[in-house]
């Protein structure tokens, strides 16, 4: 299935200019509260118009300002999750799954009806009103009824943004379960980056409007290109930074030179260092090599995050240097040693932005 997205929106404050395609694999637009992330999928859906653009599906043409073309939402074969699964209160389970299938006979929206009961494990759940079924019930009628009209695309607007942290991680097993017998495109919108990596295989961020990386999860998570993809995947150290030899930057702030293993690119703004990705040095001699100080901790239900200040550096505009996040175990161990610990960046866990 493919799709082609490249579509430009004057909205409040920015202006949407969003462009993207896929193939296959469940695609994830991940961004802040009011990057356009939900307008994109409004304008795919035709909810919305875009002022320019095209929008292409398996080689129809949903829309395209030039031509003149904009398919009505009910001819676009979407199905559309939405954020608060916008169940009608006064209908059962199965009316609201069967809502959009008037032009059918009554056997076979009876029978579509049974079917996606049977696949979202809805049995017993009929004849109950929406009221009447918990949050991750009422998801799953929502996606039946999406998937019930055959669409050639399936469009989730933050799908587990109204459950608890309890429901959340089942319904998301069970979501994932069911897109994988689903052979239309997917296009899954969250501003959860950790929700995004486990759901999508192709990556799309927004900020402002803009379309700031997109490609393969883990090429965009482990290497984010632009200064807004780093701070949407939870990069928590990022400085200013240029280059000063094919392998070596300059962080601006600390005045001090880091090692790459790769080479780096002149035109190189900003470094990145995820807190997970430091650890205690065995070596002093060691490349990327510091000594700090813990200026505070903050526990976690799993994890402890440190603040650290290098030893001979200047004070920084928060008052320390790096935030490293720790297990708890490991932590355990280090809150013994005394200071100054001895830290180590390796020089491959680095991220250059330009």
């Amino acid at each position: 299935m493919e799709l082609l997205v490249d579509i430009r929106k004057k909205l409040p404050g920015f202006k949407l200019e969003a462009r993207f395609e896929t193939e296959s694999g469940i695609l994830g637009l991940l961004g802040a509260s009011g990057s356009g992330k939900s307008m994109t999928l409004r304008c795919i859906a035709g909810l919305e118009t875009p002022d320019e653009g095209r929008i292409v599906l398996n080689g129809r043409v949903l829309f395209d300002s030039g031509q003149g073309i904009n398919l009505c939402s009910r001819n676009r074969k979407v199905g559309f999750l939405f954020q608060n699964y916008a169940l009608f209160p006064h209908m059962t389970v199965e009316e609201n799954i069967g809502f959009a299938l008037k032009a059918l006979t009554k056997q076979e929206i009876r029978q579509k009806v049974r079917d996606q009961i049977r696949t979202l494990h809805l049995e017993g759940l009929e004849y109950r009103y929406p009221s009447q079924l918990s949050g991750g019930q009422q998801q799953r009628v929502a996606l039946a009824r999406a998937l019930a009209v055959n669409p050639e695309i399936l469009l989730l607007d933050e799908p587990f943004s109204a459950l608890d942290n309890y429901l959340r991680g089942q319904v998301e097993r069970q979501l994932v379960e069911v897109l994988s017998g689903y052979h239309g495109a997917v296009v899954f919108v969250s501003h959860n980056m950790e929700e995004v990596y486990r759901v999508c295989s192709i990556v799309v961020i927004l900020s402002e409007g803009k379309v700031a990386a997109s490609g393969g999860k883990e090429q965009i998570f482990e290497k984010p290109p632009t200064l807004s993809a780093a701070r949407l995947t939870g990069c928590k150290n990022i400085f200013s930074a240029k280059a000063v030899t094919p392998k070596c930057i300059k962080i601006e702030d600390w005045g001090c030179i880091l090692h790459s293993d790769e080479p780096v690119s002149p035109n190189v703004s900003h470094v990145g260092i995820r807190a997970h990705h430091i650890g205690l040095a065995e070596d002093p001699g060691e490349i990327n090599t510091f000594p700090c100080q813990v200026i505070d901790a903050r526990e976690g239900p799993n994890t402890v995050t440190a603040y650290l200040k290098i030893n001979d550096l200047g004070k920084s505009d928060h008052g320390y240097h790096l935030q490293w996040e720790i297990s708890k175990e490991k932590w355990s161990e280090v809150a013994l040693q005394s200071q100054p610990l001895l830290i180590r960046i390796k020089p491959e866990n680095l991220i250059f932005m330009n």
